[in-house]
């Protein structure tokens, strides 16, 4: 069972809803210890004193800001602590803005948002059906770990969602920093229009189920090579980059191989009307057209749904629609 990692309120208008922090996600990431080699001895770390070289203790350290030309400025604990701006026990809400206007740039980490009881729960679902409706996201700031974080609020699946954001300082400039990008030309009209084709070629419904990650998945079969004794195989080379000349032609050779079996072409028209109905024809609409006519109907779970699931569930809630209407 999870734990809570903090607890407050959220704050919107004067409507205040008591809540607990969870964390939606968890490393799965493979981690060593160090030995040294043909021996089973630990290497450990130590705080020294690089004049002496004698150890210090944990309580004799302070920090220090490097001013530059060796010089420092040192600072106590205490002191950072005095100017924190505290924990936090409020989340407030201080603008509500359209969840696809924000750059997945600034998405930094992903928590749960439950309510502390369940006499709450009723604030805490207007909420949530409220935003699940407009599609919007709370901008909202508090403290969590001495820190101020900012976070969008938004609604997933049953629950709310809260996704630390990076300040717009924390995020670098491209033109200064990158010193290779191309200078910006205009892209061969045949050229263009194959790459067009490729990505429409490959374009399919997302699933995150189906990515998996890989490299933590040899690590684990490497260790398990190792220490059955078996041979451990290597991975095969990446493939060479595509030349200049050459690139009309992968493409090309890119989108033959894609057709008659490659990806699902999302159509690009709108979709059509079914002669003597009033309602669209819902074969003929895409994904999107349908997570749309979902969320109108309210259906529960659509963020999971395939697009046969999505045309099945709003092909089942319509009738139920007109006869509570």
């Amino acid at each position: 069972m999870a734990r809570a990692i903090w607890s407050g309120a959220i704050n919107f208008g004067l409507v205040t809803v008591p809540v607990e922090l969870y964390s939606a996600t968890e490393d799965h990431t493979v981690h060593f210890r160090q030995f040294e080699r043909d021996t089973s001895d630990r290497i450990r770390y130590r705080r020294v004193n690089e004049r002496t070289g004698k150890e210090v203790d944990y309580n004799d350290i302070v920090k220090g800001y490097d001013l530059g030309d060796g010089e420092y400025v040192l600072v106590e604990q205490d002191e950072l602590d005095e100017i924190a701006p505290g924990r936090s026990r409020s989340i407030d809400i201080e603008a509500f803005v359209d969840l696809d206007d924000i750059d997945p740039i600034f998405f930094q980490k992903s928590y749960w948002l439950a309510p502390s009881k369940e006499e709450f729960g009723r604030a805490y679902g207007l909420l949530l059906q409220a935003m699940d409706r407009t599609n919007k996201a709370g901008v909202a700031r508090f403290v969590m770990r001495g820190k101020e974080q900012i976070a969008a609020i938004r609604a997933g699946d049953n629950v709310l969602i809260l996704d630390t954001l990076l300040f717009a300082e924390d995020l670098r400039d491209p033109m200064k920093e990158l010193h290779k990008l191309p200078s910006k030309t205009e892209a061969r009209g045949k050229e263009l229009d194959m790459a067009v084709s490729l990505i429409d070629s490959m374009t399919e419904d997302w699933q995150p189920e189906d990515y998996h990650d890989t490299y933590t998945e040899r690590v684990h079969k490497l260790i398990d090579d190792k220490k059955a004794g078996r041979k451990v195989s290597v991975e095969a080379p990446p493939s060479e980059p595509t030349k200049v000349v050459d690139l009309f032609e992968a493409l090309s050779r890119s989108v033959e191989s894609r057709k008659g079996g490659g990806g699902k072409k999302r159509p690009s028209s709108p979709p059509k009307k079914t002669p003597g109905k009033k309602t669209p024809d819902l074969s003929e609409l895409s994904k999107a057209e349908l997570d749309k006519m979902a969320r109108e109907l309210d259906v529960k779970g659509r963020s999971k749904m395939s697009r046969a699931e999505l045309e099945e569930a709003v092909s089942e809630a319509r009738p139920a629609r007109k006869r509570a209407s």
